[in-house]
């Protein structure tokens, strides 16, 4: 089984970014000591989560600060970027780092409206842009000039250099939890980031990305690597005790949904509605605090001691999970709680699956 590690940090105050900045380099070299294979990088702006904001150029620093763990991002928020830009970025970036480098694409928040009005965008359009920039930057990465005429960018452009190293580019990933996009992703021959996905739902839904698979008449070599690729994204924390983890666990995502909530409700424009489907106990303002922790902790967390995470663990693998993403830290946790919950979870659940 394959362990990822992921980053939502969030700085509590301007005054504290630069420590939790240099805080999250030190976990992602945690992360790789302990035997993580992969760090996934999240993507917002403005309020102090992902408090690097800048996901590309942080995971340049850590491409300096790191060896073999692979650097992936969840998500590129693609109509942030110009796609030439981007597709330059991701290139130097993949010859910084050797070819570690995975690319996990997505067209915005769905519910941070914020942050498009930022850079001078509103979310209406999200999904035509981010198709001709995704066109744009796979085209880019060919090492030959490109010729692109669409309804937001019309450009031409020599070959860019560097080329990436791995050929024909970065492993483009895509975040799912529609039945239909596991079927989609699979016949397109994509590899997946899913979170708060139920146990009891993971078997359905890897069945149908498998049949995609087929429809899409990848061979089996291709299926297998997929497959193995493939992650579910799990709030995970790790302590002495149960009970002590729940508890603390609890408390921590009742702050954090606090605070998100609350910048949703000063930020987001009168105009923007979150549309009905993408809500849930978590995402639903007008859920508590309280209950919309309880639906995180019941289908998108795996916590406790290290003998009840190894049977959590064990029912994910059961189900088909080969690859498992972890973010162990939550809101503005404390960089030592943060650090003493992975390092359980590396030295006293990771080596069990090995």
């Amino acid at each position: 089984m394959r362990f990822g590690w992921l980053s939502l940090s969030l700085s509590p105050s301007l005054q504290e970014d630069n420590s939790r900045i240099h805080q999250t380099i030190q976990q992602v070299q945690e992360a790789e000591a302990l035997g993580f294979k992969d760090v996934w990088l999240t993507e917002h702006y403005f309020t102090g989560e992902s408090v690097y904001n800048d996901a590309i150029v942080f995971a340049s620093a850590l491409a300096m600060k790191t060896e073999t763990i692979r650097l992936g991002f969840a998500v590129v928020q693609m109509p942030f970027h110009h796609p030439v830009r981007l597709a330059t970025q991701l290139a130097l970036l993949d010859n910084l780092s050797n070819g570690r480098i995975d690319v996990g694409v997505g067209k915005g928040t769905v519910f941070n409206e914020y942050e498009f009005i930022g850079y001078g965008l509103r979310s209406s359009d999200s999904r035509k842009r981010t198709q001709e920039s995704l066109e744009i930057l796979e085209k880019a990465w060919l090492n030959k000039p490109l010729r692109y005429r669409g309804e937001f960018y019309d450009i031409d452009v020599p070959a860019i250099r560097p080329a990436p190293v791995q050929q024909p580019g970065p492993p483009i990933w895509r975040s799912v939890i529609s039945a239909e996009s596991f079927q989609e992703c699979g016949r397109l021959g994509i590899p997946i980031l899913t979170s708060r996905l139920p146990v009891s739902s993971i078997a359905s839904r890897w069945k149908l990305y498998k049949e995609g698979l087929h429809e899409g008449g990848h061979d089996e070599k291709v299926q297998q690597q997929l497959l193995e690729k493939n992650a579910l994204w799990r709030n995970v924390y790790v302590s002495d005790s149960d009970n002590q983890a729940e508890d603390e666990l609890n408390e921590m995502l009742i702050k954090t949904r606090q605070h998100m909530m609350e910048v949703r409700e000063e930020l987001n424009p009168e105009d923007f509605t979150i549309n009905p489907e993408t809500l849930n106990d978590w995402t639903d303002p007008k859920v508590s605090h309280q209950q919309g922790a309880a639906m995180a902790i019941e289908t998108g967390s795996i916590f406790g001691s290290p003998k009840k995470v190894k049977e959590q663990v064990a029912e994910l693998r059961d189900a088909g999970v080969n690859h498992l993403l972890c973010q162990t830290g939550f809101g503005a946790m404390k960089n030592d709680s943060n650090l003493t919950s992975m390092r359980l979870f590396g030295n006293e659940v990771m080596p069990s699956f090995s």
